[in-house]
Order: C-alpha cells, then sequence, then structure tokens
C-alpha cells in the first residue's frame, strides 16, 4: 500500500477530533496525512466563524445596553442624587418667601422661613420634642407592622380562594378607599381616648392597600412559573413560599409603600383627634401649635413629619433598587 494514503477518519460530530494514521487523535480543525502529518484546515473552523460572529454581536448589544451606565464613583453617585432634592428645596423656600412677602395673611399667621428656622432648630435641641417624635414613630411602626401581617394572610387567602375572592374582592377596595377620619368615632366608641384607638384606625387605613398589593402581583404570576413550581412537586405552601411570592414582590412592595403612606396619615389624623394626657407626640403638637396660634411651631412640626415620610420613602425606594437590580431591570443613567 502507498505510503501516502491517506485517512478518511477524521472530524466528529462536535468539529473537536480526528483520527491520524498512526491512530492518535489530533484537533478537529485540521485534516490528516497518510504520514501523520497535518495537511490544513477543516469544517471546524467553518463551523465555529458563524458562533464567533454571533459572538460579536451579542456583545456589541450588551456594549449598547449597558452604554448609559455612569462610571463615577460613590462621591459622584451622592452628589447626583443630592443635587436635585437641594434644587426642589430651594425652590419651595423661595416660593414659601414669595408668599410671605404678598402679604395674603399676616405673619403670625403664616410664619416664613427665616421666622421657622430658629424655632425648628430650637425644638430639635430640647429632649421632649424629642420623646414626642419617638412616640409617634413607636406607634407608625407598632400599627404598620400589624398591617402587613394582616394584609399579607388576608391577600394571601382571597388571591387562591376564588370564594373569598368574589365575597371579600370589592369590600378591601372599599375599606382602601374609606377616609380614615371616618373611621375614628368608632373607634373612640369601641377604646376611648386610648392609643388603641389610634391603632385600630391606622391598621383599617393601611392593611387594604397592602392586601391588594399581595392580590395583584398574584394574579400577575407568570403561568409558566406556577407550571414549572408543579413540574417541581411544589404544592400550596410550598409553591407560595418558593414562586408566587417571589413572583409578586413587585407589586407587594408597592402595596407595602401605599400602605404606609395610608397608616403615615391614619396616624396623623388620629394624634390630632386622640389627645392622650402625658404622651407628647407630634400630633399633639400640632393641636396646641394651633391652639394657641403659633404658626412658627406649626410649621416646624409640619416640616419634622414630612422629612420623616420623606425619609421613610427613600427605603421604599432603596429595597425597590434592590429588587429592580436583583432581577436585573435596574439601569445607572449618566
Amino acid at each position: 500500500m502507498a505510503a501516502d494514503t491517506r485517512v478518511t477518519t477524521g472530524v466528529d460530530d462536535t468539529g473537536h477530533t480526528a483520527i491520524g494514521a498512526d491512530g492518535a487523535a489530533v484537533p478537529g480543525d485540521t485534516a490528516v496525512a497518510g504520514d501523520g502529518g497535518v495537511t490544513g484546515t477543516t469544517a471546524g473552523a467553518a463551523d465555529r466563524a458563524p458562533a464567533d460572529a454571533h459572538a460579536r454581536q451579542l456583545a456589541g448589544l450588551d456594549a449598547l445596553e449597558l452604554g448609559g451606565e455612569s462610571s463615577g464613583g460613590p462621591a459622584a453617585r451622592v452628589w447626583g442624587r443630592l443635587w436635585p432634592m437641594a434644587l426642589a428645596v430651594s425652590i419651595v423656600l423661595a416660593v414659601w418667601q414669595c408668599v410671605v412677602w404678598a402679604g395674603f395673611w399676616p405673619e403670625y399667621v403664616f410664619a416664613g422661613p427665616a421666622d421657622v428656622a430658629p424655632v425648628l432648630l430650637d425644638r430639635l435641641t430640647t429632649g421632649e420634642y424629642w420623646e414626642a417624635i419617638g412616640v409617634t414613630m413607636r406607634r407608625a411602626v407598632t400599627g404598620f407592622a400589624v398591617s402587613v401581617v394582616a394584609g399579607l394572610v388576608v391577600g394571601a387567602l382571597v388571591s387562591r380562594v376564588r370564594v373569598l375572592r368574589a365575597a371579600f374582592g370589592s369590600l378591601i377596595t372599599g375599606l382602601q378607599t374609606m377616609p380614615s377620619i371616618a373611621w375614628f368615632p368608632l373607634a373612640i366608641l369601641l377604646f376611648g381616648l386610648t392609643e388603641s384607638a389610634i391603632t385600630f384606625v391606622v391598621i383599617l387605613g393601611a392593611a387594604p392597600s397592602i392586601a391588594n398589593g399581595l392580590i395583584t402581583g398574584v394574579d400577575y404570576t407568570p403561568p409558566i412559573l406556577l407550571r414549572a413550581g408543579h413540574v417541581l412537586g411544589f404544592r400550596r405552601l410550598q409553591l407560595y413560599r418558593h414562586v408566587i411570592l417571589p413572583a409578586s414582590l413587585p407589586s407587594f412592595l408597592a402595596g407595602l409603600k401605599q400602605g404606609w403612606a395610608f397608616a403615615w396619615r391614619s396616624l396623623m389624623a388620629g394624634e390630632l383627634v386622640v389627645i392622650i394626657a402625658h404622651q407628647s407626640s407630634l400630633g399633639e403638637r400640632l393641636f396646641f401649635d394651633r391652639e394657641l396660634a403659633d404658626s412658627a411651631g406649626l410649621l416646624s412640626t409640619m416640616i419634622v413629619i414630612l422629612v420623616i415620610g420623606i425619609a421613610v420613602d427613600l427605603l421604599f425606594e432603596t429595597a425597590d433598587t434592590s429588587l429592580r437590580r436583583r432581577w436585573g431591570l435596574a439601569r445607572t443613567s449618566a
């Protein structure tokens, strides 16, 4: 047999190896001569060329998608977050001062920023004022925590049981739209002028929003996720824990944020209506500032209430950003 006879056995299905004349394996992108020498490239390289081109296209798309991300450091990100807020505060202060200068009301009725700032700083340096803030925040956290538990239980039951959905679905929405102040006559009859009356109204104000948030999230859970959960053997509580609740987190988080807003509004209304002796609070401060026609003191307390609301909203925004980043939805603009 001639010594230069070429071997016909060559590239396998994956294009990775070929068999030489002496039985040795060689790379799949080469052809083999009868003497065991390499003669040239085979179809393996040609097969990889479309894949390489496709990878380059995907890399280009990724670069285009990520092109809007900021390359600045932490200081730049903090500054990018703070300067719009500082601008908004400056605009509000300017409009406020212009209204004072316009003279629509006497200064003892509507004090200006220059009169409110010293009063606010003076109150923030007293332990009594911080005690009032602490009482209000304790009531808010307690009422909101109970509301979360109640809203979670009610929302989970109503979202999965058709009879409960038909019976209580519209009722939950009706409770959500009902003004919190309308509950206080009943709350005072049931609990008297006590902290329980305030907590009762806070729960009724926040729990329906939280329940509706969970119900909406469950309703919009992709069916393919439910089928995947069933394939994995999840049933009832396991399906809720591992599939439904994670999929409904965005809507549930939105419900929590709205529920906090209702709870905070209900709490302020309750502290204005239910004055409890020897328990100073922000609502009580508002009540007595109005009774004494102390415009500067009243506006300073309103600023504190506003700042607390903004701070809690930032916490929810941070949680929402973290959730979107975990799901690959967050983008940082330059």
